[in-house]
């Protein structure tokens, strides 16, 4: 939603203005400008990228259109599961944790809490930090620079994404001028015609040069922006697990080590205790 509200709101600025300023828009028609542009910067970034980032394209516009996928309910929902699976192993020993963990599709504990079962790096991440626990790892610090190595590796994965589309909206500026000089080159071929058509003909090459710096701030620059945030808020679901895990290794119960994990929730979506109380107060282990 704000990806189409922020579009709107950039073109009606920039087209409104030039038509309400006496600007005749049928001149910023030019095609093969806009071919030249945004054809270069798809190869560039096709040459400028790995095969995993360009996989990730497809997802990355999703992203774009959807923003965070996790709500204050997500997380509510992400606390709750927590709690059981501690208060599960406190019952009932690490032992009996093996067939949820083993089995996490078929698991009654996970599949309690649907968004965090359809999580699939989630899901593995708790199973394999359990797995670790089952088999007598309970070094916590030892157990933090793990986690720790292994957020920052998801947190990297992430980042290429966002750089890639960085590096599209800081090179299509330098692509509207490359657009740009071509129209020149084609104006000089017809330097003897009169200064109406030279006058259409420059007009035409600088749509290159304003092409290029529209799409670069009006739009790749902000996406890389807005990936960047979503990414960043998405990062504190993991963020949570991890300081949920390390306060139950440490020993913590389970409405402690559900708290820790709390804390490490953004405000804006973070539960208040109270709230957290009342969604663990009936959930069994």
């Amino acid at each position: 939603m704000r990806l189409i509200v922020g579009t709107i709101i950039v073109f009606v600025c920039v087209f409104g203005s030039y038509a309400a300023m006496g600007g005749h828009l049928e001149v910023l028609w030019q095609p093969f400008e806009f071919v030249i542009i945004l054809g270069a910067a798809i190869g560039a970034f096709v040459i400028g990228n790995p095969a995993p980032v360009l996989k990730a394209v497809p997802a990355m516009l999703g992203t774009l259109m959807k923003g965070p996928k996790y709500k204050q309910d997500s997380y509510v929902e992400l606390l709750g599961m927590q709690y059981s699976l501690y208060k599960f192993v406190k019952q009932k020993g690490m032992l009996a944790v093996e067939e949820h963990i083993e089995n996490p599709s078929a698991s009654t504990l996970f599949n309690a809490f649907p968004t965090f079962a359809a999580n699939h790096h989630a899901v593995e991440f708790v199973c394999d930090y359990m797995r670790m626990l089952t088999m007598g790892a309970n070094n916590v610090h030892e157990i933090d620079a793990l986690m720790g190595e292994e957020l920052e590796t998801h947190h990297q994965e992430q980042e290429r994404i966002v750089a890639a589309m960085q590096s599209l909206a800081d090179g299509t500026p330098a692509l509207g001028i490359v657009a740009a000089v071509l129209g020149v080159i084609k104006t000089m071929g017809a330097i003897t015609e009169p200064p109406e058509v030279l006058g259409h003909l420059i007009g035409g090459a600088l749509v290159g040069t304003f092409f290029g710096v529209f799409v670069a701030y009006g739009f790749f620059g902000p996406m890389a922006q807005s990936l960047k945030g979503t990414f960043e808020a998405e990062s504190k679901y993991f963020l949570s697990l991890k300081a949920g895990l390390l306060a139950h290794i440490s020993g913590q119960p389970p409405v402690m080590a559900v708290e820790f994990a709390r804390k490490a929730l953004m405000s804006d979506v973070r539960p208040t205790f109270s709230e957290v109380e009342a969604a663990t107060a009936n959930l069994a282990a």
